[in-house]
Parts: C-alpha cells; sequence; structure tokens
C-alpha cells in the first residue's frame, strides 16, 4: 500500500501557493489538511471508501478542489456533476454512477438531498464536508485502484461513466507536465469546467502535481480574463476555441492604447493551449497577430486524456494535432484494424498507461472500444503528413463535436421524442464557425401541432444541458430515410447546411437571389445550391424560413438533378449561373428519392 504520487508532491510543496479562488488564496499545505477533513467526513468512521462512487455538485473554486482531493483520499471514486445541467441528467449521473454520497454545495443542493433520501444514498453539503474533524487515519491503497468517473457522450445514447485510475491519472499528468515543461513557478488561469478532463486534469492537477499556482475562475469572463493577463502574474492559459475568439472579440474593441497594452501583457505568457474542439485556422492566426504565441493545438478525449500534442519547443503546424506524447503509442488503422500505408487516411488508436481502465458497468462497450492487445479506439480518423498528425472527423456521425462537449445525437433525439409535438426527429450537427458544430434538429409532427424554436428550446433546457439543447429547427413531412427505413442523416444536414446560405434578407413572393446559394421564388419557397462532381444541383427547401430558422411547412428535396427553369413570372438568376433554380413549390406528395436526370 502506498500514498497518492500526487499527496506526496503536495507536501514537498506545502508552503506554496496551490489555489486562489473566491473564497481566499490556500496553499498546498492548506489542501492537503482540508482534504484530509474532507476524507475523514466522507468515510464516517469506516478505514476506506473501497472504491464507493461519491458524486458532487459543487462550483469550480477552492471547496470543489478541497472535495476532489478528500475522495480521492478517502479511497473513493470522484464522479463530478456539471453545474450547468438540469436535475435529469444529474439525476441519471448519480444512479448510473451508484453513488454512494451525493455531495452538494449549500444554495444548490436542496433537489440531490431529496433525491439521495429517496434511493438511499448518504447527502452531506460541502460545508459539512470541509468541517469534517481532525484526521485520525487515512487509507493507504495500490495506485491502480479507479480515482474517477467522467461521463461522456456515446453511440448508445446515454453517457457512459469513463473509469480512469489513479495510474492513469498520473500517466495523463506526467506526460503533459513532461511535455509542456510545467514547473512550481507556473501560474495558469482556470475558466473551464471540472467535470471535463480538460479542466481536470491538463489545467488543475498539472498546476497542482508540478507545485504551481492555479488561479480559479468560476465562470468565464473575458474582460476578467483580459485583466488577469494585464496583470502579470500568469505564465500558462488553457482554453476551448470559443474562449479564444471572446478573447480576441474584446481586444477589437479596445482602443489603440488598450490594444497595445493587452498584447504587450499576453506576449509574456510562456504558454498558451487550444483544445476540446478543432481550432479554425482563422482564429489561429487571427491570436498570433494579437498576442505573438502560436496557439498549441493538442488531441485527446475522455478515455484517454492527451495522446499527441503539437510541440513546447519546436513548429507549431495550423491545422495539426502535432505527435504522440511522451509514453503514449498512437496508430492508425483501416477498418479491418490492419495499420494503413504511409500518407493514407486511417482510424486513431492509442496505447499506454494513460488510457482508461473501463466505462462503468458496460462491459460490452469496454469489450468493443478496444482491439487486441490493448489498443483503444478513438473514432477520429487522422492522416499523417510529414510527421504531424491531422484530424480529418469522427467514424461515426452520431457524435457531435459543438463547442467543448462531445454530445450524441441519439441521447439528445430520444428526449426530444417525449415532445408532445414531435412525432419523429433527426438530430444532426451542422458546421459552424464558432461552436464547431452546431446541433440541429429535424422534425416530423403530429398531426395538427405546431413547434416554435424558441418553445422547443425552453422545453428542453428543463431536459438537456445548455449545450445540447437545438439551435436550429427544420419541420419536414417525412425524414428522408433508405430502403431499411433508417434516416440518411447526411441528407438531413444537407437541409441544415443549404438553409444557412440561405439565411439573410430573402423577402417572401419577391423573387430572386439570396446570396449566391439561394432561390427565392415568388411563392416564397427557397432552394440551396450545392455542387457534386463539378455540377450544380438544387435542394428544395420549401417556404421560407421564418425567425429562429423554422420552415413554415415541409422541407422537399429534389437534388442530384439539374433544376427546372422556373416557372413563368419568376425573376430570373443573374446571367452566368451554371444552373437556374427551381420553381415554386407543388403542393403534394414528394418526390421520389430515386429520379433520373
Amino acid at each position: 500500500m502506498t500514498r497518492l504520487p500526487l499527496i506526496d508532491r503536495a507536501f514537498e510543496n506545502r508552503e506554496r501557493t496551490a489555489i486562489v479562488a473566491p473564497e481566499g488564496e490556500f496553499t498546498h499545505g492548506e489542501l492537503l489538511d482540508t482534504s484530509a477533513r474532507v476524507a475523514t467526513a466522507l468515510l464516517g468512521g469506516r478505514r476506506d471508501l473501497l472504491e464507493a462512487r461519491v458524486a458532487y455538485l459543487v462550483p469550480p473554486g477552492w471547496d470543489h478542489v478541497a472535495l476532489q482531493w478528500g475522495i480521492w483520499r478517502a479511497g473513493g471514486v470522484a464522479v463530478p456533476l456539471a453545474t450547468s445541467h438540469p436535475l435529469p441528467e444529474l439525476e441519471y449521473v448519480i444512479g448510473d454512477s451508484d453513488a454512494e454520497i451525493v455531495v452538494a454545495h449549500p444554495g444548490s443542493g436542496e433537489e440531490l438531498a431529496a433525491l439521495a433520501a429517496r434511493e438511499g444514498r448518504t447527502f452531506l453539503t460541502t460545508t459539512a464536508a470541509l468541517e469534517g474533524g481532525a484526521a485520525k487515519h487515512l487509507p493507504g491503497f495500490a495506485t491502480d485502484r479507479r480515482a474517477m468517473m467522467v461521463y461522456t457522450s456515446g453511440t448508445t445514447g446515454k453517457p457512459k461513466g469513463v473509469v480512469t485510475t489513479h495510474d492513469g491519472l498520473a500517466a495523463q499528468v506526467t506526460a503533459l507536465t513532461e511535455a509542456w515543461e510545467w514547473s512550481a513557478d507556473d501560474s495558469t488561469l482556470l475558466v473551464l469546467p471540472l467535470h471535463h478532463v480538460h479542466g481536470i486534469v491538463n489545467v488543475l492537477t498539472c498546476a497542482l502535481w508540478s507545485g504551481a499556482r492555479c488561479e480559479i475562475h468560476p465562470r468565464f469572463d473575458p474582460q476578467a480574463v483580459w485583466s488577469r493577463i494585464a496583470a502579470g502574474e500568469l505564465t500558462v492559459f488553457m482554453a476551448v476555441p470559443t474562449i479564444y475568439r471572446r478573447l480576441i472579440a474584446v481586444w477589437e474593441q479596445a482602443s489603440t492604447g488598450e490594444r497595445a497594452e493587452m498584447s504587450a501583457a499576453v506576449r509574456r505568457l510562456r504558454l498558451i493551449v487550444s483544445g476540446s474542439a478543432a481550432l479554425p485556422v482563422p482564429t489561429l492566426e487571427r491570436w498570433r497577430e494579437i498576442s505573438g504565441h502560436t496557439l498549441l493545438e493538442r488531441y485527446g478525449m475522455t478515455e484517454i486524456g492527451m495522446a499527441l500534442s503539437n510541440p513546447y519547443r519546436g513548429d507549431r503546424r495550423p491545422g495539426f494535432v502535432g505527435v504522440p506524447l511522451p509514453r503514449v503509442e498512437v496508430r492508425l488503422v483501416d477498418d479491418e484494424g490492419a495499420e494503413v500505408e504511409a500518407g493514407d487516411p486511417g482510424e486513431i488508436e492509442v496505447r499506454g498507461p494513460s488510457v482508461f481502465r473501463e466505462y462503468w458497468q458496460r462491459e460490452d462497450a469496454t469489450r468493443e472500444a478496444f482491439r487486441e492487445a490493448g489498443w483503444f479506439r478513438t473514432g477520429d480518423v487522422a492522416v499523417v503528413e510529414n510527421g504531424y498528425y491531422r484530424i480529418l472527423g469522427r467514424r461515426s456521425v452520431d457524435i457531435i463535436k459543438s463547442g467543448a462537449y462531445k454530445v450524441s445525437a441519439l441521447e439528445i433525439e430520444a428526449e426530444l421524442r417525449e415532445h408532445e409535438a414531435i412525432a419523429e426527429c433527426a438530430v444532426v450537427g451542422v458546421a459552424d464557425a464558432d461552436l464547431g458544430e452546431r446541433i440541429c434538429v429535424a422534425v416530423e409532427l403530429e398531426e395538427g401541432a405546431t413547434l416554435e424554436l424558441a418553445a422547443l428550446q425552453d422545453w428542453a433546457r428543463a431536459r438537456l444541458a445548455p449545450y445540447k439543447v437545438p439551435r436550429d429547427l427544420i419541420q419536414v413531412e417525412a425524414l428522408p430515410r433508405n430502403a431499411l427505413g433508417m434516416v440518411v442523416t447526411p441528407v438531413v444536414a444537407k437541409l441544415f447546411a443549404a438553409s444557412q446560405a440561405c439565411h439573410g434578407g430573402v423577402t417572401p413572393g419577391a423573387g430572386g437571389l439570396a446570396g449566391s446559394n439561394c432561390w427565392s421564388a415568388p411563392d416564397g419557397s427557397l432552394a440551396g445550391r450545392e455542387t457534386t462532381g463539378g455540377r450544380h444541383h438544387w435542394v428544395r427547401l420549401g417556404p421560407r424560413f421564418q425567425a429562429g430558422g423554422r420552415l413554415a411547412e415541409a422541407a422537399r428535396t429534389d437534388s442530384r438533378c439539374p433544376a427546372p427553369r422556373p416557372r413563368l413570372g419568376a425573376a430570373r438568376p443573374s446571367e452566368g449561373r451554371p444552373e437556374d433554380p427551381p420553381g415554386p413549390a407543388q403542393r403534394g406528395p414528394r418526390p421520389r428519392a430515386a429520379r433520373s436526370c
């Protein structure tokens, strides 16, 4: 039996500042003392929690960190809950993890206290946990024990608990502290949520492992971040692409003198990292102009921690995620699991001590996630070009990467089908400059029902996390299906892609062009243009979009064939178009999907 390496390192740095948060400033020694009291409270007289799951709903800050460490020191498994999630999602995680103990921050725990009482679970407030008695005995245990369970969406719909051991956490942290040259002299600012590995491992635990200082802001505020950068104390900053775009926007709104001061301040940082979503090259380039830093992109996921990274010292290539981190093996394989030829794309597989142990209580899903010899199948496709990996996308269209979150389309569909107006639906991710992908839903309505996007969003917010709520809605007579009756999601996605080209200033009944890729016929119907194999085709969208991206009537598709000429009286497109747009939408049944051109 042994003491956790993370705890040993804290003893070495007892006098150094560990956490700066709204609750105050605390040393590593104070973290050791407080987490020991938390562990005592959680143990409740037992000698060891023996991997009992402890679910906790605590905003980012000192209390959160002390509670996380207390769970680990008591021998429990930490199950962080998202403060932004509605009660049904919290209830699911607590139930699926079979949490023995539930801890919540005062003011946010009434519903969880009632839930715990109803299900026979122990409930504590953070106040009670942090005020536990002096530790008389804390267990020692092998570091191959389960340490943490973070929930992530999967293709089976409901989120799965990803279990990582103490050894696995240590491997994830040491790979990053070595590659990114963390030291006790570093100071970082945490503005990320603490129910994902980006915030938990890459920022918080790397800082504490290194004896560094971690300042925590419970919520991201771009003005506050710039203020802390200007103070000159930070050396490391990590965020998602959306945050960098917000920081850029604040800089661009500043005066000339303020811009110069902000740029001078941010140049003093030694490392700035972007991850959890693809970083658009224009964002990277604009940030480099402002800060003098080329953002360091890396690649990872809940199941593996970080696997690939651009170098701390060396060439950072826009659009690439670098090379394998220390002690991480990466390979690209084809559908049969054979390694691909150099230069060919393949699925990323990862092996090493940082890879997770299991999906909690899902033996089949765990077994399917691995090939022989311990290779984890990520589901992401990449190619190696001049030694650097470039991510091409997901093998599964059922996973949507929106902002910093990986979201299951199947899970959202299951919830939306509970809406009284929805007969059937299909959720897809559509390319979005800000989020990477935005969540969109096409719906078949119950007879006589109506549905507006705003109303659907209000309904969904009580059942889904904010980042899972659809941002666009299209109503269709019938979802496109193949011969087996399965929804053809690429066709659904094209409806939204075409509608995006059609947004902005088309007046129903006016006729004419709506931008370069859209046509509005006299009856107000819209069609979007797509290009396949050098030929242009039109996707019938039906009557004009109304506020919120909703189609007033059924969307109709008629792609793959050149469009007919507009009817007499319809305004014609400008000369030089390869093809004219279709005429007004016709009433009646949908055109057949298979049609000769």
